[in-house]
């Protein structure tokens, strides 16, 4: 792995939620100050590619990347735009058996306000 690798994954194992390519170029400049951009987005899709980090597009928003490769679903607060894990552990079978087919992947994000936003905090 690349020292420039190793840095993009060591941000995204140290954060406390997901981040964007700018965000994480940002961090990623702090420490090694002559990487560039384009290193920063061409090693953000070999992970991804390579199943070690996960890309989360959410329609209207930068892409983010979670370092968490595991099946499991979003949670966007429409107030702050803050994205949370939660799991729904038989909703792929449930998928399946009302397809009648097997599921390759499926991306699930559920839009709500988090507590913050419902006491107009934010």
């Amino acid at each position: 792995m690349t020292k420039q690798r190793a840095l993009i994954m060591n941000i995204l194992n140290q954060s406390d939620r997901h981040l964007t390519a700018d965000e994480i170029f940002f961090l990623a400049k702090l420490k090694m100050p002559s990487i560039a951009m384009a290193t920063v987005y061409n090693n953000l899709n070999a992970m991804n590619d390579a199943g070690l980090i996960h890309r989360l597009h959410i329609d209207g928003a930068a892409d983010c990347f979670d370092k968490i490769t595991e099946p499991h679903d979003h949670l966007l607060c429409d107030g702050c735009g803050k994205i949370s894990d939660f799991h729904l552990p038989s909703l792929s079978d449930t998928l399946e058996a009302t397809l009648g087919h097997p599921l390759l992947s499926y991306d699930l994000t559920v839009h709500y306000l988090c507590a913050e936003c419902q006491k107009g905090k934010r």
